[in-house]
């Protein structure tokens, strides 16, 4: 018998997300008007915990806050929805976690006041109790800020991939970049959208480059998401190709953050690399039609749902 995987660890931001919209893109030097629409509790690893969490997966996510009202209501929420926060990390020196999100002609764009960027130092106990077999879903910008006394942020995931744990990776559109190579060497995915690949392989990156990147850092796949066009998965031996749908646009924040939610759950439940993509492209999909970073947050069902409705079957 399989052991049971130990819950996913989600390590990352959580915001507070303030949204406004306008009828058009402001250009410098100009003013306009534009509308406050609500605020929620978002911030991308985040919404990737809430996503995966609803589907019904164990879920921890840790991240580094103050003790402020904004961190209770925060955290509140998270423990709401079922979200363990027994391992968060704390200094009243970070200041608070908002980000501003402009909606404008079905796009968005997220402005993200410079808060802190100090090292997130865990405990041994935290450390121990972590290092088991499951998946690790964070950022490359968040694992640099990793700690635990004497070990450095690569050590620190060494420590936790040779107990078991799966990590992933989430580049969004920044793609790789000089000197990340130590943190990503031997991740289970690593997670880019179409922007993030140009500018990791080019506009032209092909399978052969993107396979022996592969090879050389041991990374087992590289999983582009490509929008309404779906997603392309690469690992060392095959390319899978996953068909996207065309839906109406209601709000795209969240989207790739339910990918990877819905992809980490996917692969928990012991889905191939295949089927959790198609999964996990549903469920992002489907997220972009509801207004809100949690657009994404859903039950097995309503991703199930969603799909048939379009003539698609789920494995």
């Amino acid at each position: 018998m399989t052991a049971a995987l130990a819950p996913a660890v989600f390590i990352g931001d959580v915001a507070l997300d303030e949204y406004f919209a306008a009828d058009e893109w402001v250009r410098p030097g100009n003013k306009a008007l534009i509308e406050t629409l609500a605020s929620y509790v978002g911030g991308s690893i985040a919404n990737a915990a809430r996503v995966h969490a609803r589907l019904g997966g164990g879920t921890e996510f840790i991240s580094l806050l103050n003790r402020g009202s904004l961190t209770k209501r925060i955290l509140d929420t998270l423990a709401g929805e079922g979200i363990d926060v027994d391992h968060m990390l704390y200094d009243d020196e970070v200041g608070d976690q908002r980000n501003l999100i402009f909606l404008v002609e079905g796009e968005h764009v997220v402005l993200t006041p410079d808060v802190d960027e100090r090292p997130m130092r865990m405990s041994e106990a935290s450390l121990a109790t972590l290092a088991r077999p499951g998946y690790l879903y964070t950022t490359l910008d968040r694992a640099a800020r990793l700690r635990c006394g004497d070990l450095g942020a690569s050590q620190v995931l060494e420590v936790l991939r040779e107990a078991g744990r799966r990590v992933v990776f989430d580049l969004d559109v920044g793609g790789l970049r000089e000197g990340d190579t130590s943190l990503l060497r031997g991740a289970h995915v690593v997670m880019m959208n179409d922007r993030g690949f140009e500018n990791s392989f080019g506009d032209q990156g092909t399978e052969t480059e993107v396979r022996d990147w592969l090879s050389a850092e041991r990374i087992d796949v590289l999983l582009r998401s490509r929008a309404a066009a779906g997603a392309t998965s690469y690992s060392r031996d095959a390319t899978i190709t996953t068909a996207g749908y065309e839906v109406p646009v209601a709000d795209v924040t969240g989207a790739g953050d339910t990918l990877g939610g819905a992809l980490v759950w996917a692969l928990g439940a012991g889905a191939t690399l295949a089927h959790a993509v198609e999964f996990a492209v549903a469920a992002a999909s489907r997220s972009v039609m509801h207004m809100g970073p949690t657009g994404g947050v859903a039950e097995e069902a309503e991703v199930r749902s969603f799909a048939a409705e379009r003539g698609m079957t789920l494995a």
